[in-house]
């Protein structure tokens, strides 16, 4: 387990020999211990274990008395590692934010295996299986997290759906992408050799715009994409300027103001089907409306 837990933290910072280094290692310092927590929690990166040391020490992230060149405590460890990953713990805890009770609670939630003395000096080797542990957990809690986003996406995206459909709005599909859930209306409509929506689009649009106003608090992305006439520049340009159109049209029926829509023009550089055939071309020749996930859900979803 160690073995594959450092091929895996390998970073610009932590070498392989660093590694090895610990492995061998009977009791580590406290620098050592807050280098390495303190860029495996992604809080800072530095290959300077001193550094890292003051970061902890200023944040009391570490016992009262600590010093850089001391052999860690486990106890101390273990505060390090609920202060430096944010780690929530029990009533005690979280009145005290004492070494012994993240000791305990460490124990508890079994990144602490064992028979174990707080007051015992940390070897390398344990040090780092503790390390494991608790990107382990935090990696599953992630993963859960992500499947619960995308069941409220892909749930979200079913009722656009529906209320699409109950109102007859023709070419417009949501799904659930990268960026959030993305309502594509395909085929649409401007008039000849402008970026002015047909009236028949811009009915498509109010019916989208009420919907698009009961999800409130997510920005939206405007896409422009074309299909595969003329030159990159000019679908660059002509995308993009029909994506703003849309947008505008959204900011004039009050859906959200400039500064929560983004606009974006992909050409025909993003095709859902071949242009080969005027159907595909069709297809091609969309706009797509993304509500952006908030800062909750990317976290959720990563």
């Amino acid at each position: 387990m160690l073995l594959c837990f450092a091929a895996g933290f390998l970073t610009a910072q932590t070498t392989a020999v660093e590694i090895e280094t610990l492995l061998n290692t009977s009791a580590v310092t406290y620098a050592q211990a807050a280098r390495l927590t303190l860029e495996a929690s992604d809080v800072i990166a530095t290959a300077d274990g001193e550094e890292a040391f003051r970061y902890a020490a200023d944040r009391k992230w570490l016992p009262k008395n600590a010093s850089a060149h001391q052999a860690a405590r486990l106890d101390g460890i273990a505060l390090l590692v609920m202060r430096s990953f944010g780690i929530k713990g029990g009533l005690f805890y979280s009145i005290s934010r004492s070494p012994h009770y993240a000791y305990r609670e460490l124990v508890y939630k079994q990144v602490v295996m064992g028979r174990t003395d707080p007051a015992m000096a940390v070897s390398g080797d344990n040090f780092l299986y503790m390390l494991n542990r608790v990107l382990s957990i935090k990696e599953a809690k992630e993963a859960e997290e992500h499947k619960q986003v995308l069941k409220e996406e892909e749930r979200l995206a079913k009722e656009i759906n529906e209320e699409l459909a109950a109102h007859h709005v023709e070419d417009a599909k949501a799904t659930v992408t990268a960026e959030g859930v993305t309502i594509s209306i395909s085929n649409i409509q401007f008039r000849a050799n402008s970026s002015e929506l047909m009236e028949t689009e811009r009915a498509k649009i109010r019916e989208i715009a009420q919907i698009l106003q009961h999800v409130q608090e997510r920005n939206l992305l405007v896409a422009g994409h074309t299909a595969s006439a003329g030159t990159w520049d000019e679908q660059q340009r002509t995308s993009r300027d029909r994506a703003q159109a849309v947008a505008n049209y959204l900011i004039s029926l009050g859906v959200r103001t400039t500064q929560e829509i983004t606009v974006r023009g992909y050409g025909a550089d993003r095709p859902i089907a071949a242009s080969d055939t005027a159907e595909g071309m069709a297809q091609n020749r969309r706009v797509e409306i993304t509500i952006l996930y908030t800062d909750s859900t990317e976290r959720g979803r990563r």
